[in-house]
C-alpha cells in the first residue's frame, strides 16, 4: 500500500457535458495526499478527450483508463484494482462535489465515513438527513438501512480499502439496479463502526435522460439481489439481518418502485404481470412493522385493481 490516503474512482460514459465540472469539485479538495482513477466505459463523444486535457496542468496522482463500454458495475470494479489509497471513495462522473468532501470521509480510526448528500434536480433540492449521533456501528446501521429508516447512497461512504480486496468484494455486473446499495451492504457487515458526519459534501444530480434510463420494470430487479444478500448475511451468521431483507426490506423495495411505476404511469397490466411473474405478491404479504405501512399492502393485496385506482387519483394520500 502506498502513502496515498484517498482513491477517488470515477466511472464515466458519455459525459461530455458534466465531467469537466465533476473532476473540478475533485481538483478543488482541501486535503491532500489523494489519487484519481477516471474509468472511461467505453464513451462515444467527447468525454475522454475532456478528461485527458483536465489532467494536463493537473498535479494530482492521477490514472486514466480507457476500456471497451462493460457497464458503470465493470468501471469501478476495475477502479477497484487500480486503487492505492488507504480507503475508496466513489464519485459518479456528473455529480460534484463540495471542497471538504475528502477531508469529512477520512478517518483512519474507522472502517468507513458517512457524509451527507443532496439530490438535485433542476432547482429543486431534497433534505439531508440528520443524525444525533457522530458514529455508529456498521450493523446498527444496516439495520436501518433495511428498515428504510435512513436514507442512503453508497456513494456517501468512504470504504476501508483493506476490507475491500481482502474479501475480494466487486459490484455485480449480471445487474443494472441495487447493485451498488448491494456493495455497500456487503462491505459494511466486514467492518466496525461508522464514523457518521452531518455536512453536505456530495451533489447528486438528476439528470432527465438518468431517470428514463432508470424507469423500467428491470427496478424489480433488485429483488432478487435482496435474496441474494440475505443467503450472504445468513453465510456470515447474522440471521437478523435475513429476517429484517424478508419481512422488510424485500416488501418496501416491492411497494416503493410499484408505486413509482404507477406514478410514472406505466401500464397497469404490465406492472401487474411482471408482479406475478416474479412472485411478489406473496413476497409483499411477509411485511412485518409499521402498522400504517402494513395496511397499505394489505389493502393492495385485498384489490390491486382498486388500489391502483385509488392511488392514481389521491397519489400518495393513500
Amino acid at each position: 500500500m502506498s502513502d496515498v490516503k484517498m482513491s477517488v474512482i470515477v466511472p464515466v460514459f458519455n459525459e461530455q457535458d458534466y465531467i469537466s465540472s465533476t473532476l473540478d469539485s475533485i481538483f478543488n479538495q482541501n486535503f491532500n495526499d489523494y489519487e484519481i482513477i477516471v474509468i472511461d466505459d467505453g464513451s462515444t463523444d467527447d468525454t475522454l478527450k475532456i478528461i485527458e486535457e483536465k489532467f494536463i496542468d493537473s498535479s494530482i496522482a492521477h490514472k486514466i483508463i480507457h476500456q471497451e463500454n462493460s457497464g458503470v458495475s465493470a468501471a469501478r470494479n476495475r477502479g477497484i484494482s487500480e486503487a492505492s489509497g488507504e480507503y475508496i471513495v466513489f464519485v459518479d462522473g456528473d455529480d460534484y462535489l463540495l471542497t471538504n468532501h475528502l477531508s469529512q470521509l477520512y478517518n483512519p480510526d474507522y472502517d468507513f465515513s458517512l457524509i451527507q448528500m443532496i439530490k438535485k434536480d433542476n432547482e429543486k433540492l431534497s433534505s439531508p438527513h440528520i443524525y444525533d449521533v457522530d458514529e455508529i456501528k456498521a450493523k446498527d446501521f444496516i439495520k436501518l438501512e433495511l428498515d428504510m429508516k435512513v436514507p442512503f447512497n453508497f456513494v456517501q461512504l468512504s470504504y476501508r480499502t483493506d476490507i475491500i480486496k481482502k474479501h475480494g468484494l466487486k459490484f455485480r455486473e449480471d445487474v443494472s439496479y441495487g447493485e451498488d446499495s448491494d456493495f455497500a451492504l456487503r462491505a459494511l457487515i466486514l467492518g466496525n463502526s461508522i464514523k457518521i458526519s452531518n455536512e453536505i459534501t456530495y451533489y447528486y444530480i438528476q439528470h432527465q435522460e438518468s431517470l428514463i434510463n432508470t424507469s423500467k420494470l428491470k427496478r424489480f430487479d433488485f429483488i432478487p439481489v435482496l435474496e441474494d444478500l440475505a443467503q450472504y448475511f445468513r453465510e456470515l451468521s447474522h440471521p437478523d439481518l435475513v429476517r429484517l431483507i424478508y419481512t422488510s426490506r424485500i416488501p418496501r423495495a416491492i411497494f416503493g418502485n410499484m408505486n413509482y411505476f404507477f406514478y410514472n404511469d406505466y401500464d397497469y397490466g404490465e406492472v401487474i404481470e411482471k408482479m406475478k411473474e416474479l412472485d411478489l405478491f406473496n413476497k409483499l404479504s411477509n411485511f412485518k412493522g409499521d402498522k400504517k405501512f402494513e395496511l397499505k399492502i394489505k389493502l393492495f393485496l385485498l384489490n390491486p385493481k382498486l388500489y391502483y385506482i385509488l392511488w392514481k387519483k389521491f397519489k400518495n394520500s393513500i
